[in-house]
């Protein structure tokens, strides 16, 4: 059955359930059935590989001993069953002592889930779609897996809430691209959403490892946390099909809930690539846990205040997406760039143009890539411009990753050699940018300008070229009927 298919058929049924109200509980619903098969795979496979593997749920509450049978328990038996034993046993794996690494990571995926459904019988029908339609031990069906969330997110957007949390593949992938992670590398996205930057950094690292202690670094090495439980569970899911089956460094929790002062040394990394939620306002007290310099309650500003903070020194390095309004904000935002060009080296400024995150936003955003250590010379902007014939892009047109092929060879590898100004790059001196009071909202000057003038004037001025029209049609008219005149007269 293809990806949409079984989502639909899957809603379709959940349609039926008077206990679930909505898209958001529906693929909230759809995730943790979800995760319960995969795991029940995964269970299956490191049985056979991991000596000794225990696992940490009860016999009867695998995946495989009450759900697997077509004509297994069904009804208010079923629902008694999910809602009385099942969901409070999964749940005390995330607070228990003694529970092994993957009963806490169930524990974390569980603690905020909830069964929506209250008939029992259409329980059984969604289980028996499932069960029946994908196989996570087949690797074709577990490729599949990015279309199904692709396709969760899709769906997300009607309730509202799915571009807090998505992110263009194109956009990631370029991302780590151009950080170029490296096998042993610490890299987190403290606002990781569905894992998306998480898993194409996975993606990335895979053709580095050569023996077992490598895959174990490479579980180590990935860092993400997501406050909120939907996008959470789909993180979690999502990383054990790129491999890491034990994803414990998935945190469920806000990052920006930790005094910044509590942070120390042991919590720095290498790399961070994220998307902070922009937009929104953090609930009252929280920029309590920030210096007063950096207080607001503008959720991007917050995350760029942790994400500085949290870089390695000289080592560290990060790409981050931001909206126009970071570039030429005022107040704690003048006081993160001013930061930014004397502590960092500011190097790069992406400029993506409007409908990149469409249908989500219309915003204009910015990935700024940044290293932490030396202070920032200049900086070098690149407007990305939009394929030829395009206005801009859309679900059906998305950017696509070989549109950056322009940047990858602009941008002078690793260690940005021989740039040079083009009709869609320019650079300017950090002295400049602080003459500006640190906004970084510089235009392309070789772009042309569209001057859109005041429309009092554009009408006088029009006025005053009909009435020169007028006064020529006028003289033309006249000088018509004069020649014809003369003609007549001369024929007589």
């Amino acid at each position: 059955m293809a990806i949409g298919t079984l989502i639909k058929t899957i809603q379709d049924i959940m349609r039926k359930d008077v206990g679930v109200d909505g898209d958001a509980q529906r693929i909230s619903q759809i995730v943790w059935l979800l995760f319960l098969k995969i795991f029940d795979d995964k269970e299956q496979e490191w049985q056979l590989t991991v000596p000794g593997y225990k696992s940490p749920l009860q016999s009867r509450f695998r995946w495989s001993n009450w759900a697997k049978d077509a004509e297994g328990i069904t009804g208010e038996e079923l629902i008694d069953f999910v809602n009385n034993e099942l969901f409070p046993s999964l749940k005390k794996l995330a607070t228990s002592a003694g529970v092994t690494p993957h009963g806490k990571v169930v524990g974390s995926v569980f603690e905020d889930a909830y069964n929506y459904m209250k008939s029992g019988t259409l329980l059984r029908q969604v289980i028996n779609t499932i069960e029946d339609d994908v196989d996570f031990n087949s690797s074709t069906d577990r490729h599949l897996f990015n279309d199904i969330y692709e396709k969760i997110l899709a769906d997300l957007q009607s309730a509202g809430n799915a571009g807090e949390y998505y992110t263009p593949r194109a956009v990631t992938q370029f991302m780590v691209d151009i950080l170029n992670p490296q096998l042993g590398e610490s890299v987190l996205d403290p606002a990781c959403g569905t894992g998306g930057f998480l898993t194409c950094t996975i993606e990335h690292l895979k053709a580095q490892i050569k023996t077992s202690p490598d895959r174990l670094t490479l579980q180590d090495s990935i860092h993400g946390v997501e406050k909120k439980p939907l996008p959470h569970m789909l993180a979690m899911t999502n990383l054990m099909l790129h491999g890491i089956d034990v994803p414990s460094n998935i945190r469920h929790d806000n990052t920006l809930s930790r005094p910044l002062k509590d942070y120390g040394p042991k919590d720095r990394v290498d790399i961070i690539l994220t998307n902070p939620p922009f937009g929104g306002m953090e609930e009252d007290g929280i920029e309590n846990n920030f210096p007063r310099k950096y207080q607001t309650r503008e959720t991007a500003d917050l995350f760029m205040a942790l994400i500085m903070h949290l870089l390695k020194h000289d080592t560290g390095r990060a790409a981050v997406v931001l909206p126009d309004g970071f570039l030429f904000g005022e107040g704690a935002k003048t006081t993160l760039k001013r930061e930014l060009l004397e502590e960092f080296n500011l190097h790069t400024i992406v400029r993506l143009p409007k409908g990149v995150f469409a249908p989500y936003t219309s915003i204009a955003t910015n990935v700024l890539f940044f290293e932490k250590g030396k202070a920032t010379k200049d900086v070098w902007f690149f407007e990305h411009p939009y394929p030829e014939g395009y206005k801009s892009y859309s679900r059906s047109k998305p950017l696509t990753i070989e549109e950056f092929d322009l940047e990858k060879a602009w941008w002078g590898g690793n260690a940005r050699k021989g740039r040079k100004t083009t009709e869609y790059a320019w650079k300017v001196s950090a002295a400049d940018i602080a003459a500006r009071n640190y906004n970084l909202d510089c235009k392309n000057p070789h772009s042309v300008e569209v001057s859109h003038r005041d429309p009092a004037e554009l009408m006088a001025e029009y006025r005053e070229i009909s009435h020169q029209l007028q006064s020529a049609q006028q003289a033309l008219k006249a000088e018509l009927m004069a020649c014809l005149s003369a003609d007549l007269r001369s024929k007589t």
